[in-house]
């Protein structure tokens, strides 16, 4: 068995790759459904449906682990939030985020004047330098709202206007409240709004999906939990609990989200977001603890959690060339879900290449040219490094 990289969470890679497979499997299953498949004489459709149309739940748990580790970074780092270094913290956003995010921009953009399929800018209102400036400027899913969905690898963009656009006012929150009895109140009462700000949205379907202040607010409950940790020596006990009510929770939520939504409905999104801080707060609990052991046979999916920035940017072009492929060969929907089976592995082999020859090689030319040290921050979506 492979070691586990040092300095590696390895339950909190865990979930990070459990959610980047749902995004993906959702991304899927939006063009071919599981449960049209044969697989659906084997399993219930229930089951597949948990698989294909998980996707936006698992974007918030991204916002969760995202606030989890850059608070907790923070923390270690800096020793409080209020003594936060502003331009290593932004140096080190930047360092990891921009030279990928530029690379994709890039690359649509030219398949875009090129017009080929599925990626050309083509809605009422849209442009190519209008749907750059929204993705460089951080209101992609404004942009979004007004005008309708960008083509898929645009419109997986949203995500990062959301969490970027709440790291720039993170540090200077920090710094103008100073003090933790006043900085705590605030993001908890932010990360309980949750199913406030979900249900104030009305008659725009995309822009209540994709508004700020519903995933900044699990954005703020990641945040939180990072404190708790920072200043809670827990009994094992307690790890346990968490561990345990955090699990049932997603599971519950991911499997049987249709009978969870007529009791809370809005309230499930807050009901995801707590649950995956209780499991963050115990994966942090237990490497701490010295009680922390990797699942066997999981280490592949801890990899896709590595990658999970890398593969969440580029999945959609092996998404696209396989829907693609399969129509051209006569598109038997029975035989479909044997097209998961290229799909998932390529996915992640696109994001090894981009890890390896982009977002390794440019943080590290960043980061010695800035004189910024360190570990790696956590990217969107919460990728990297706890």
């Amino acid at each position: 068995m492979r070691p586990e990289p040092a300095g590696r969470n390895p339950g909190i890679d865990l979930l990070r790759g459990i959610a980047i497979l749902l995004v993906v499997l959702h991304h899927l299953g939006l063009r071919i459904p599981l449960k049209k498949t044969a697989l659906a004489d084997v399993f219930p459709t229930r089951l597949l449906s948990a698989l294909n149309f998980n996707g936006y739940e698992a974007v918030f748990v991204f916002f969760v682990i995202s606030g989890f580790l850059i608070a907790g970074n923070a923390l270690r780092r800096w020793g409080s939030l209020d003594q936060i270094d502003m331009k290593a913290f932004y140096a080190r956003r930047f360092a990891r985020i921009v030279p990928c995010l530029l690379a994709l921009i890039g690359v649509l953009s030219v398949l875009h004047l090129l017009g080929v399929q599925d990626y050309t800018i083509k809605g009422e209102g849209q442009s190519l330098p209008r749907a750059i400036l929204a993705a460089l400027g951080l209101h992609l899913n404004w942009y979004e709202g007004q005008t309708g969905y960008l083509p898929g690898n645009w419109d997986v963009l949203w995500s990062l206007s959301i969490e970027e656009m709440f790291y720039l006012g993170f540090p200077l929150a920090c710094l103008l409240l100073r003090r933790s009895w006043l900085l705590m109140p605030v993001l908890l009462l932010f990360a309980m709004s949750l199913p406030w700000t979900l249900a104030a949205i009305e008659g725009n379907e995309i822009w209540k999906e994709k508004a700020y202040l519903p995933g900044m607010a699990a954005i703020a409950m990641g945040v939180l939990g990072a404190v708790l940790v920072a200043h809670w020596r827990a009994p094992r006990w307690a790890v346990h609990v968490l561990q345990w009510v955090g699990t049932c929770g997603l599971v519950g939520i991911f499997i049987g989200m249709p009978w969870f939504w007529p009791l809370l409905q809005d309230g499930v999104m807050l009901l995801l977001t707590f649950s995956a801080v209780c499991v963050l707060i115990a994966c942090q609990l237990r490497v701490r603890e010295g009680i922390s052991h990797p699942l066997p046979g999981f280490g592949w999916l801890r990899r896709w959690g590595r990658l999970s920035y890398e593969i969440y940017l580029t999945h959609m072009f092996v998404v696209y060339a396989v829907v693609r492929l399969f129509h051209a060969l006569g598109g038997d929907m029975r035989m479909g879900w044997l097209w998961y089976l290229p799909a998932v592995p390529l996915c992640w082999l696109l994001g090894v290449a981009v890890e390896r020859f982009v977002s390794v090689p440019c943080e590290r030319w960043l980061r010695a040219r800035w004189a910024v040290s360190g570990r790696s921050e956590a990217a969107p979506i919460g990728v990297l490094m706890d």
